[in-house]
């Protein structure tokens, strides 16, 4: 497999960050584009926010005043991304995770604080490749598939369904 570069900034003090969150992280992102036969060097940017920090990025850039899980920048469109001219490497894009709220989930969710980082990585990673859920349906059964499909490789599969009863959405 061709060079990946994961670039991880924590730019938050909320959670501690554990030991071996990071390698996860990068795990997670070379077991995505392993899975979907990714074959150029790759370079992909994480960055850990506290709930303000994502809150005011997703009203920036989406329009919506809430806090949110993670966030995407993908810097490609249909397969064409952004070239490192001093690496020849494809920038695929920002992935923005609220460590604060990864803790809420995973006690929500009844799994580790390690799992939920890495779904929401490999989440993530699928959105930077072009992947959607928005409309529903097919395609985002497919998202989970593939999403379910890399924790499972990497040794994190799921504990529970992510159905919430009406009660708590």
């Amino acid at each position: 497999m061709e060079k990946i570069k994961v670039i991880i900034d924590n730019k938050q003090k909320a959670v501690k960050i554990p030991t071996g969150l990071r390698m996860l992280v990068r795990r997670c992102c070379n077991a995505v584009l392993r899975m979907e036969n990714f074959g150029s060097p790759a370079e992909i940017s994480v960055t850990f926010v506290d709930n303000e920090q994502i809150r005011k990025l997703n009203a920036q850039y989406r329009n919506k005043d809430v806090v949110t899980d993670v966030l995407s920048f993908p810097m490609g469109e249909n397969g064409v991304y952004d070239i490192n001219h001093s690496t020849g490497a494809k920038i695929l894009g920002d992935i923005v995770i609220s460590m604060e709220k990864a803790v809420e989930q995973a006690k929500r969710y009844g799994h580790s604080l390690e799992r939920e980082v890495g779904y929401l990585t490999a989440h993530s990673m699928l959105h930077l490749l072009g992947y959607t859920h928005e409309a529903g349906g097919l395609q985002k059964v497919r998202m989970r598939e593939k999403e379910e499909q890399v924790m499972t490789e990497l040794g994190l599969p799921s504990t529970s369904s992510y159905v919430l009863d009406d009660d708590e959405e």
